[in-house]
């Protein structure tokens, strides 16, 4: 099979070195969940910096440790990097804690990303579920701002319960310029949209594969039951691309974590389609 992986992009003299940046803003996406705007403090770098949706971050708490993180936001709007953060562990927990104008490291860009110039006038479909949408909402407001070079551009979204959304403050614009449809596994007494998961929404919902790209990440079971419904639907692998993200480590390919067979999920991913997927080791 011939890779069409493109190639990371960085601009990081020194990947163990990290960058300065102070917390410009933090967004309360949900109970466990938070989004953080950092602005680099040196403004050469700031200005010159790059990135490409589908890439991540390491994001280092000064006397806590590091951890990796996708870059949220996207790079048509520049400034600033965004990374969003659900409380899982000691890094995480440190984040949450922390508040608007202390300092951050960050070590950026890393990995590959999207291949979105070859998806230029193809319809894009992205399936996501709950801090899953993460690494899609850059490449979906890529898109968007560039809405003349892609077809339809449509959005599946579900969560556990409508406080499990993310992203709310984007919805009427991910709407707008584009179709989106949400979903939760249970409802309130305040939701009126569809009851139900991602893959089953999917599958009622029927999107033709025609000319489209499917984008799909979530949590591991939904990637588990989704691929399957994208088969049905007659996509093909070589049309469907995911993430792997949760193996990385230290992001360069040195500590070996994220090795699956020959490949290097910090380095050769972590986007990837699932024709590349079902040439890896079932190691993860």
């Amino acid at each position: 099979m011939i890779n069409t992986q493109p190639e990371r992009t960085t601009t990081i003299a020194n990947p163990y070195e990290p960058q300065l940046a102070v917390i410009e803003k933090i967004i309360d996406e949900t109970w466990d969940t938070k989004t953080f705007r950092a602005v680099f403090l040196d403004e050469a770098y700031r200005e010159s910096f790059t990135y490409e949706p589908g890439q991540f971050q390491i994001v280092s708490v000064f006397g806590v440790g590091e951890a990796t993180f996708c870059l949220t936001s996207t790079p048509t709007r520049k400034g600033f990097v965004e990374f969003s953060v659900k409380r899982v562990g000691s890094v995480t927990a440190a984040l949450h804690e922390m508040y608007e104008g202390q300092i951050i490291g960050i070590r950026a860009p890393l990995g590959n990303h999207f291949p979105y110039e070859e998806w230029k006038g193809k319809n894009l479909l992205f399936a996501g579920g709950g801090i899953g949408m993460a690494p899609m909402r850059s490449l979906l407001n890529f898109c968007l701002d560039n809405r003349s070079d892609y077809g339809e551009i449509t959005t599946i979204y579900g969560a556990r319960t409508p406080g499990d959304l993310c992203y709310k403050y984007e919805f009427d614009d991910w709407n707008t310029r584009g179709k989106l449809y949400l979903t939760v596994d249970q409802g309130d007494d305040d939701w009126n949209g569809h009851v139900g998961h991602v893959p089953g929404y999917l599958r009622e919902l029927a999107p033709k594969p025609d000319n489209t790209i499917a984008i799909t990440c979530g949590p591991p079971i939904m990637i588990k039951y989704i691929l399957p419904e994208f088969a049905n639907l007659g996509f093909t692998d070589d049309q469907i691309y995911t993430t792997l993200e949760m193996k990385m480590k230290c992001g360069i390919g040195k500590c070996g974590r994220c090795n699956i067979g020959s490949k290097f999920v910090c380095i050769d991913g972590p986007v990837f389609s699932n024709a590349q997927i079902k040439d890896l080791p079932p190691e993860f």
